[in-house]
């Protein structure tokens, strides 16, 4: 468990200098002990109360790195049990398996289609972390050609999935500079497991069937002098395996519980792949660190991708694009000339209308930090003098030789005010974006 904060206050330099940020070493104690503060911060610090304090420091969920370069998967790194308390950092990493009992041909397909798994969506790309390869055929041989083969058809970061220690130590001679996560070390075969990520800094998935048991190998591995861990309780039905994730999540935030404070991993088992996905959205829902799954369709992954974006947005920060002159189509001089906001809903609503008139325009994207038309005009931050300040920025004089432009209904009360701002005609256009292909047809056609 976790020092208290007068624990941890007893061991500070007691200067009361503010130079961390809290007004007084109590403050800043208070909040070391909560997660909310970095021991850094503090300039002053010794050596060995530093050392004392690491624990205490540290976040209650460690932060675990696997893959290099563009492809580095950062996982764990939590404070919160609950979302709105403040937010969630690392998304849930997904996986996906490839066994290497398929033929070369069949492995080399479900590579590249993983490889093909990025999706873009409200101006955001979706991806996947990791290609999964499992040693079901039990051939240490056949489980190197695999990783091979899927390691040269596609960039994705491979998990090395087999219980023999023999088959990862082959596996990692052909990946082992891509820092792979190695799947999983048990109680029979941990200390080689450590060995090996030791010797090539990869993370470590540490598997044990029960929480107690779990807790116990974790601390031998630690021991061992490894700590970039990954947790496996061993469940395979699903009600099960969200009560383990849920106990570890809690022990680790509210109990301060060091051999539970590392992200976990979850593998899918349904056969459908309908319900291998909403079994996966509960994994997501509930604090899985780490999904593996077997379907790769598109259909199937997209829904699953949506689900965690959203639920990894900061719900403190609407989701937004960037303030800038979008263009729809081939547009040129003629071309008409929408405003809205840069809330993602609104403007991917208005884009898509837009784009269903089958007439080339521009729509300018003004910043309201994220709100809605009729919001952001409440507070003020969707004003004339602001849109046609927005317009000279973005140089709409330039891009057509019209002076028109096309307002949201919702605020016509803007009309004058922005004539007299930007000197510009402006009408006023529906109120919901679902009116704008009728008000294109009579206005442009």
């Amino acid at each position: 468990m976790g020092l208290t904060g007068l624990e941890i206050y007893k061991q500070l330099p007691k200067k009361n200098c503010g130079e961390c940020g809290p007004p007084t070493c109590l403050a800043f104690a208070m909040a070391l002990a909560n997660g909310k503060a970095q021991l850094d911060t503090c300039p002053y610090v010794s050596d060995e109360a530093r050392a004392n304090l690491e624990s205490a420091s540290a976040p209650p969920i460690a932060l675990v790195k696997a893959g290099v370069g563009d492809n580095v998967v950062e996982m764990g790194d939590e404070t919160e049990l609950f979302r709105h308390d403040k937010k969630y950092y690392h998304e849930t990493s997904v996986g996906f398996k490839v066994s290497d009992a398929l033929s070369a041909a069949d492995i080399e397909a479900k590579a590249k289609e993983i490889e093909d798994l990025t999706f873009e969506r409200v101006g955001m790309q979706y991806k996947v972390q990791f290609v999964a390869v499992v040693n079901e055929s039990g051939d240490a041989g056949k489980f190197k050609d695999a990783v091979a083969k899927v390691a040269a058809n596609t960039a994705v970061t491979p998990m090395l999935v087999s219980e023999d220690a023999a088959a990862i130590e082959a596996a990692l001679e052909v990946v082992g500079d891509k820092k792979p996560v190695i799947c999983a070390a048990t109680g029979d075969n941990y200390e080689k497991m450590v060995e090996l990520a030791k010797g090539k800094e990869c993370p470590l998935v540490v598997k044990a069937e029960g929480l107690e048991a779990l807790a116990e190998l974790v601390e031998k591995v630690v021991t061992a002098g490894h700590k970039q861990l990954i947790l496996d309780s061993g469940q395979t039905q699903t009600s099960k395996t969200v009560a383990d994730l849920v106990q570890m999540r809690r022990q680790a935030i509210k109990k301060k519980f060091r051999p539970f404070g590392y992200p976990s991993i979850v593998f899918t088992n349904e056969e459908d792949p309908l319900a291998e996905i909403s079994q996966a959205i509960t994994y997501v829902s509930k604090y899985a660190g780490v999904i593996i799954l077997n379907t790769t369709k598109k259909a199937h992954v997209l829904p699953l991708l949506s689900w965690r974006q959203n639920l990894y947005t900061d719900p403190q920060v609407p989701i937004q694009v960037e303030q800038k002159l979008h263009e729809v189509g081939e547009v040129d001089e003629n071309s008409p000339v929408y405003i809205t906001t840069n809330f993602s809903l609104t403007y991917y609503s208005v884009q898509g209308e837009i784009e269903s008139t089958k007439i080339p325009s521009y729509i300018l994207s003004v910043d309201t930090d994220g709100t809605s038309v009729l919001t952001a005009y409440a507070a003020g931050k969707y004003e004339a003098e602001k849109i046609a300040e927005v317009m000279k920025k973005v140089g709409l004089d330039d891009k057509v030789k019209h002076r028109d432009l096309i307002i949201p209904g919702y605020v016509a009360v803007l009309k004058g005010k922005l004539e007299e701002a930007s000197g510009w005609n402006v009408a006023v256009g529906p109120r919901e974006a679902s009116g704008i292909v009728a008000f294109a047809k009579s206005h442009f056609s």
